[in-house]
């Protein structure tokens, strides 16, 4: 009976020592409340919890990683999708974080959850598919502010998926085929007036020597007789007939002029 009561004294004994001390990793936070107050935070390391008096919560201080579920979003051009995203915080006071807010974990996924919708419906479809790195500054700043009180830094937060019907990605891919062809033609209206500019330039060039257009005009003939194998009725230009009659009417005279000498 005596070895009975022995056992029962070690067990209870090697129990309250077990209680009494603990080791917090380096990542771990023990806050201590005595008699239902807060006492201290403790540790890492070694240290010691006085049974029945004081009472321990361990915290964790390594940066946790949130997926916040799927989110029913009207954005402000009344546009619905479906959003989701990833949350990043830690824990900057252990104290906070356990007398503050009863669990800060859920409490933080909620507020992201409603803080998404709300940024997010103030913006537009295009906004949310071409800036997401402007929303995700502006929730990961309104989520750092709200969760200050609790303790908690919002480090970063990253917008997933952005999923639409299939009603919205046919008009988003015709808007998008119709900005191209847009452009094109924009492109191509450039191209046509630089090149009715640069036609002046070298009409007015053309115009100030009147022997230019005439090798300008024997040039194309040039050109178009080495090209093609076949008879070709050009118009011959009334200047360019002008410009080759005084030779012919000065060679016509100088033929009847040598019998009457």
């Amino acid at each position: 009976m005596t070895s009975y009561f022995t056992v029962i004294l070690l067990l209870f004994v090697v129990a309250l020592l077990a209680s009494t001390f603990r080791i917090l990793r380096e990542y771990e936070r023990g806050v201590i409340f005595m008699l239902g107050r807060f006492y201290k935070v403790k540790g890492p390391g070694l240290i010691i919890v006085v049974p029945f008096i004081q009472q321990m919560v361990k915290v964790d201080l390594r940066i946790i990683v949130l997926d916040v579920p799927s989110q029913d979003v009207i954005s402000r051009d009344n546009v619905s999708v479906k959003v989701n995203a990833v949350l990043y915080y830690r824990v900057v006071d252990s104290q906070d974080a356990i007398i503050n807010v009863e669990n800060y974990h859920e409490a933080t996924g909620q507020l992201a959850q409603t803080t998404l919708r709300s940024v997010l419906g103030q913006h537009e479809l295009d906004e949310m598919l071409a800036e997401r790195d402007k929303l995700n500054a502006d929730i990961q700043k309104i989520l750092d502010e709200q969760t200050d009180a609790w303790g908690i830094k919002v480090s970063n937060v990253e917008l997933k998926h952005v999923d639409l019907n299939e009603n919205m990605i046919r008009a988003i891919a015709k808007q998008a085929e119709a900005e191209r062809e847009r452009r094109a033609k924009v492109i191509h209206a450039e191209g046509e007036m630089q090149a009715a500019e640069k036609l002046r330039e070298a009409a007015n060039v053309l115009a100030r020597g009147p022997g230019a257009m005439q090798l300008r005009y024997m040039q194309t003939l040039m050109e178009i007789a080495g090209e093609k194998n076949s008879t070709i009725v050009f118009p011959l230009p009334i200047d360019l007939i002008n410009a080759l009659m005084p030779g012919v009417a000065g060679g016509g005279k100088g033929g009847t002029d040598s019998p009457d000498s």
